[in-house]
């Protein structure tokens, strides 16, 4: 099992996702003799998991059914034990577009956190490309190689122990992109440049706080960095709901009413005249936003080395 090859049949060691609803799932390591309790029931790993295709049904002792899944990126983010706040996919996306990442690119991340941006750099840039990721954190640093042997990846990735304001990123002059998440970026922007390839590498700094970014935009400045811009990207949902309107007479109906003799202060006749206007709707499909959204993540910052 790996995040950046797809493999088809689940094997003693994986990783795999428990897939109970769109809003209900976990993941889960495979291992023989091994059970999971889910509100369905036992899974067992030995006779339920191992040797079956991802995305089987499986049934739980307690009748119900789940959906086994081969992880990718994505279902880690929504997945992953939260050692730090985390990027999800909304950001993500805009991050690996914006850094023109591809196969082959070398990209030097800081800080690792809790790997929900790491594992989406490396199936970006695999199978030749490679990541540097520092975590100033020693134990998070060891999770996150721990978590990157577990899911197939650690020949894509190299993970560094040390603070990147004071000591960079141990590499120089090979980086295609570099990407900051942490509290003071304006002091690791020399150390970004000295990473970056000659010319035309990208940067990114993600920051919750705009002095921060203010802060940032001037030592990119001060580098010699170009084309800054920071934007901030918020995801609005809408549900998709049939509406019902009463289609309006413009008059019509009394002029009818009058004709046939139809009289309306006649209570007898109001309940009839309310029955055919409620019999005059019209019913449509349309998209209705959520009462609620998701705001400010953070503001993103991109710049081009001169």
């Amino acid at each position: 099992m790996s995040f950046v090859e797809y493999g088809d049949t689940i094997k003693d060691g994986d990783t795999a996702i428990v897939f109970l609803g769109h809003e209900s799932m976990f993941p889960v390591k495979v291992q023989h003799g091994t059970v999971t309790q889910t509100k369905y029931g036992v899974i067992r790993h030995s006779t339920d998991l191992i040797g079956k295709k991802y995305g089987s049904k499986v049934t739980c002792s307690k009748g119900g059914w789940v959906f086994i899944l081969h992880p990718t990126p994505e279902l880690w983010t929504m997945n992953l034990p939260h050692r730090t706040q985390i990027l999800y996919s909304t950001d993500i996306s805009i991050i690996t577009m914006m850094l023109e990442l591809k196969p082959g690119s070398i990209v030097c991340e800081s800080g690792t956190g809790s790997g929900s941006l790491s594992h989406a750099l490396i199936r970006t840039v695999a199978p030749t490309g490679h990541l540097y990721t520092v975590e100033f954190h020693q134990q998070r640093a060891e999770k996150a190689r721990e978590e990157f042997r577990e899911h197939g990846v650690e020949h894509l990735v190299t993970v560094t122990n040390q603070d990147v304001c004071k000591n960079g990123f141990g590499v120089s002059d090979i980086a295609d992109a570099v990407f900051l998440d942490i509290p003071s970026p304006w002091e690791a922007i020399g150390h970004a440049k000295s990473a970056l390839k000659a010319e035309g590498g990208r940067i990114c700094s993600f920051s919750p706080c705009i002095e921060q970014v203010q802060r940032t935009c001037l030592a990119m400045e001060e580098y010699g960095f170009t084309e800054i811009n920071t934007l901030e990207i918020l995801l609005r949902v809408y549900n998709v709901r049939t509406i019902s309107l009463q289609i309006p007479d413009l008059g019509k109906a009394a002029e009818d009413n009058s004709l046939t003799g139809f009289d309306s202060s006649n209570p007898s006749n109001q309940g009839s005249l309310c029955a055919n206007l409620q019999q005059g709707t019209v019913q449509f499909k349309s998209g209705v936003p959520l009462r609620e959204m998701v705001g400010h993540t953070g503001y993103l910052t991109f710049a081009t080395k001169s």
